[in-house]
């Protein structure tokens, strides 16, 4: 009873009447059509990858700090609350976990790919933004006071500007602060799957259930924790995190709206490759169908007789024509049949 309720208010009648009428593409008839057609998207992806790394390679500008802007930038060296390495764990493997898991309820490998890739898009995409950002601005973390002068000892040259004698890589990640790419990552990667959950479970269907809301917020919930916590380990400035929210959530909804329509769209919960597909299967049946009972060559002896012979069928599929609807309705109104 209670999954019954569940059921209908996720659903509602209207899902339910169209679940009827869902198709099938698996990924093993679909799924090597589906990324030929997409084969150059993939290389964009690699070569977002590549620009990635190479962006990370390279030095930060390192912009001038003097004395007196060290009043900001004396805050402790933390270590990280959310480690590098767990970004791509909920931001990436999180969500593909949820796409599969739609697929092997739905079998659309058109949903399993284009989710993937809107994914990956928005996260590379990100990514590079970010980083390209941070290298060209160079603003020094809160802490960078500490990463410049680790024995608490500073130093300046004649025009003002720090002498730093820490660690080259401590240095270097001190000039990376704008804008925070933990902040950014987790929105790009947890908002796009928010999109997708809105859509799927039609969380603006016009019928008033909240607890949709609150599966779509929930993403949001763990990647403005992340963001918070950046502030909290004193890596990055409040302007610095909301900045990447704002940047990684902004490219998720472009990513998104590429392969799918928006939430409240009455077709939200599927991409835009499904419709185009489901359309071009029932007009090849539609094609074919006519062509099959046209073959057949069997005539109705049911049907009315009609002087010009047209009424015999014939197998031609004569009868379906507008004139032979006429006649046939105007002779069951003279029978008394209507």
């Amino acid at each position: 009873m209670s999954s019954q309720i569940l059921r209908n208010m996720f659903q509602g009648p209207q899902a339910r009447a169209g679940e009827a009428e869902l198709e099938v593409f698996y990924m093993k008839s679909h799924g090597r059509k589906v990324a030929r057609i997409h084969m150059h998207d993939w290389l964009i992806l690699i070569l977002l990858v590549i620009i990635e790394i190479g962006l990370n390679v390279i030095h930060p500008f390192y912009r001038f700090v003097g004395k007196d802007m060290m009043t900001d930038l004396k805050y402790p060296m933390k270590e990280n609350t959310v480690p590098l390495w767990a970004v791509p764990v909920y931001a990436v493997l999180l969500p593909i976990l949820v796409f599969l898991f739609i697929y092997f309820k739905r079998r659309d490998t058109y949903d399993l790919h284009h989710a993937i890739l809107g994914l990956l898009f928005s996260i590379l995409i990100t990514g590079v933004l970010t980083d390209a950002i941070k290298d060209a601005t160079g603003r020094p973390r809160p802490d960078f006071f500490w990463r410049c002068f680790p024995d608490g000892i500073d130093n300046y040259d004649r025009w003002g500007n720090v002498v730093c004698h820490g660690n080259d890589s401590d240095i270097r990640e001190g000039h990376k602060s704008f804008p925070s790419g933990h902040s950014s990552w987790s929105f790009a990667g947890l908002g796009f799957l928010a999109l997708y959950l809105a859509g799927k479970i039609k969380a603006f269907d016009r019928r008033g259930h909240v607890a949709k809301l609150c599966i779509v917020f929930l993403p949001l919930l763990m990647a403005s924790l992340v963001a918070v916590s950046r502030v909290d380990d004193y890596w990055h400035h409040w302007q610095d995190v909301f900045a990447g929210g704002l940047l990684g959530l902004t490219v998720a909804t472009f990513c998104y709206l590429q392969f799918f329509p928006a939430p409240y769209h009455t077709e939200g919960w599927g991409p835009y490759a499904y419709f185009q597909a489901l359309e071009e299967r029932r007009s090849n049946r539609r094609v074919d169908q006519p062509v099959h009972e046209a073959g057949l060559g069997i005539p109705d002896t049911n049907q009315q007789y009609r002087p010009d012979g047209l009424g015999l069928g014939l197998g031609l599929g004569l009868d379906s024509s507008p004139d032979y609807h006429s006649y046939s309705l105007e002779s069951d109104v003279e029978s008394g049949k209507v």
